[in-house]
């Protein structure tokens, strides 16, 4: 195979692959050796008949349609890669004459990201961004450390705001009972506002053994269109109430959540990790900004087939991230009242952004000639093979130089990245 690099025309990229006899040929054998026991030929058991007696009875080219896509399959990656091209959408090919015996070329052009040049990313002016750790604010976290080691325990007399009830409740519309309205020992936090508004706060004042009824309305956009907007009524028992059993704040819970031996100790440790926190923050704000300025700095004229693509990769993200909470995506849309057109259409403005900043980004990095080391590679490596629990040098064998070119990729544009942010101006 040989790739030869032929044109471009606007976003259009035109390159050839020529293959030699040999290569057509040796395809052509492969084909034949896998497929020829769907052939049936008389005289012959299945898969036993010589190639050429099943060119005679099906036709000279029968084996070349399945070897020519399989040498153009396996060769298109690896002409890319050689020439450096990028491909934002399926290719379309031409193909010269094709004959048994003969070399043949596959013409290929294919639409890539636009060529321009970057400008205007040295030296952004941008605003300093600071925040600072109030002592409210390392008593805040500290109280969430104390709530999470807070223990249930029964509590005689009146529930309130933010204890725990543990319930039974059957509902009904109209008289009549129905579907999933009813359960057994549930328990509930009041002020959780994990039940239907207005149901919680009908309970704050319950003791253990008291029943009360309760009267909410479902919301108009609830899932039950036979529920929705409509007044329910809930039989609900109170079987027991818990509250909270806060630990008290001194050294012995310092010594039992942290490393130190004091109070005072923890809690320095808790401000500096709250100002380390701070800085990060601020920092990515900066970045954003930064970015941002860049980003106005630069028009770009995108192909509507990249635009196109990543409404496809953000749908995808989307209901991955249904799927981590445990929701299906049509039931979604369903209860959204929407179809897939209507949340794609959506996303047009925000896949055009990603899409013109990652070329920025992209062109910057080309622009300064950043280049990802090995030892950089290994890094990264090293940390998702941690992740995966494997050994980084398995992983990397396990990985196919696609992936390793992304890693590369990613690399260099981070270095854009903070080439941007360290070279802006900061004011304030």
């Amino acid at each position: 195979m040989k790739a030869t690099y032929l044109s471009r025309e606007n976003d259009d990229v035109t390159f050839d692959i020529a293959f030699d006899a040999q290569e057509f040929e040796d395809a052509q054998i492969e084909v034949y050796k896998r497929t020829k026991g769907k052939f049936h030929v008389d005289g012959f058991r299945p898969g036993k008949a010589p190639r050429r007696i099943i060119e005679q009875r099906y036709g000279e080219g029968v084996f070349m349609e399945e070897a020519i896509d399989e040498l153009l399959n396996g060769s298109y990656p690896k002409a890319l890669r050689e020439l450096g091209v990028e491909p934002v959408d399926q290719p379309r090919v031409e193909f010269s004459k094709v004959a048994k015996g003969e070399s043949f070329t596959a013409t290929v052009t294919v639409a890539t990201p636009p060529e321009f040049e970057v400008k205007d990313y040295e030296g952004v002016l941008i605003q300093d961004v600071k925040y600072y750790v109030t002592d409210e604010d390392v008593d805040e976290h500290l109280e969430g450390v104390r709530k999470s080691r807070a223990r249930l325990v029964d509590k005689d007399g009146a529930a309130a705001d933010g204890d725990t009830v543990n319930i039974d409740y059957a509902g009904t519309k109209d008289g009549v009972p129905f579907d999933g309205g009813s359960a057994e020992g549930q328990s509930l936090n009041l002020g959780s506002g994990s039940f239907i508004p207005g149901f919680e706060e009908q309970l704050i004042g319950a003791a253990a053994g008291d029943e009360r009824e309760v009267h909410v309305t479902f919301p108009e956009e609830y899932h039950a269109e036979e529920l929705a907007g409509k007044d329910v009524v809930f039989a609900v028992k109170v079987n027991s109430v818990k509250a909270e059993d806060l630990p008290e704040l001194d050294d012995e819970f310092a010594s039992e959540v942290s490393d130190f031996e004091t109070l005072g100790e923890y809690k320095g440790d808790i401000r500096k990790h709250l100002e380390e926190q701070n800085e990060k923050r601020a920092e990515a704000e900066k970045k954003n900004a930064a970015l941002e300025a860049v980003y106005e700095a630069n028009d770009i004229d995108i192909p509507e087939v990249m635009i196109e693509n990543e409404k496809d990769a953000m749908l995808d993200e989307f209901i991955s991230r249904l799927r981590q909470q445990g929701m299906d995506f049509e039931q979604y849309m369903k209860y959204m009242d929407k179809e897939v057109k209507d949340f794609r259409d959506g996303q047009t403005e925000g896949a055009k952004k990603r899409v013109k900043m990652r070329l920025i980004i992209k062109a910057i990095a080309k622009e300064e000639d950043f280049e990802a080391s090995d030892a950089e590679v290994d890094e990264e490596l090293g940390k998702m093979a941690e992740m995966y629990g494997m050994e980084a040098d398995k992983l990397g064998e396990t990985l196919g130089w696609e992936q390793l070119d992304m890693m590369k990729d990613d690399i260099r544009n981070r270095k854009a990245v903070d080439y941007i942010y360290e070279s802006a101006v900061v004011e304030g």
